[in-house]
């Protein structure tokens, strides 16, 4: 639908972009078609993210570098089709870019924090996504229900823990990539007691190239066991009800977007910020 040209409008600037980081030359190479909606995003994240207490304000200023182009690294990680969740989505990095950048893929951004959910809500209409939905819930409630291909995750939690979310929303073998600074050896040395017990396979830690070759994101990948417990739907990577009870036992899941097909209550004891 065509929108009235202004401040918002892609290459226009205006009082949000000023205040952030300038576009830089790399953008264009790697969101390509993409970068139009790259940019409106970026306001979205130095406007009302920041002023929603979702990122910090000192954070507008490096939203490229720091926070855009490092996911953008990841999406030569994952399959043009695959089945995405993203867990502790926050402001949607890094599923945000990776629905921008991957318009076959399906990508689902759990988040459980009420004031988040509300701007991946409103980011994923106004950008147009038609292939991400919004799932309000915690990862672990999620566990044996979503089956995705790639689960990534960026900033949620210390890698022993955060592998048994991941792991626990991933299909039989399929990829779970954590983006991490450069303490990922440390963490992964740390953690590979915790990822023995879960029965995960080939972890490392991989650099992921930017467009000019240098490293824009330290990854920890590793791969799922190779079964999962009874009730995961392996065949769509997506949701599947369970009965009237909604997505999970004792309650029900909300997800959002035009991909989500269906609306439900969230559930009345999820709290948010």
């Amino acid at each position: 639908m065509p929108q009235e040209q202004g401040a918002d409008e892609p290459g226009v600037a205006g009082p949000l972009e000023e205040a952030g980081e300038p576009v830089p030359s790399a953008a264009a190479e790697i969101f390509g078609s993409a970068l139009a909606d790259a940019e409106r995003y970026s306001r979205l994240l130095v406007g009302p993210a920041v002023e929603q207490g979702i990122i910090g304000p000192a954070e507008a200023e490096r939203i490229w570098d720091r926070h855009l182009l490092n996911c953008a690294a990841i999406a030569r990680m994952v399959p043009a089709r695959a089945a995405v969740a993203d867990v502790g989505s926050g402001a949607g990095l890094p599923g945000i870019v990776l629905a921008l950048l991957l318009p076959g893929a399906r990508v689902t951004l759990i988040e459980a924090m009420a004031r988040r959910v509300a701007f991946l809500e409103k980011t994923v209409e106004d950008l147009g996504l038609q292939n991400a939905e919004v799932v309000r819930a915690r990862a672990e409630d999620l566990a044996g229900h979503l089956a995705a291909d790639v689960v990534t995750a960026r900033a949620v939690a210390p890698l022993d823990k955060l592998a048994g979310l991941c792991a626990g929303l991933a299909r039989p073998g399929g990829k779970v990539l954590a983006i991490k600074g450069a303490s990922a050896e440390a963490e992964l040395a740390l953690a590979r007691p915790a990822l023995a017990r879960l029965g995960v396979t080939d972890a490392k830690v991989i650099e992921a190239a930017g467009a000019d070759g240098a490293a824009a994101a330290t990854v920890v990948v590793f791969t799922a066991p190779g079964d999962r417990r009874a009730g995961a739907d392996h065949g769509r990577g997506g949701l599947r009800p369970k009965g009237k009870g909604g997505n999970r036992p004792g309650g029900q899941l909300r997800t959002y977007g035009p991909a989500a097909g269906r609306m439900t209550r969230p559930n009345s004891r999820r709290g948010g910020g």
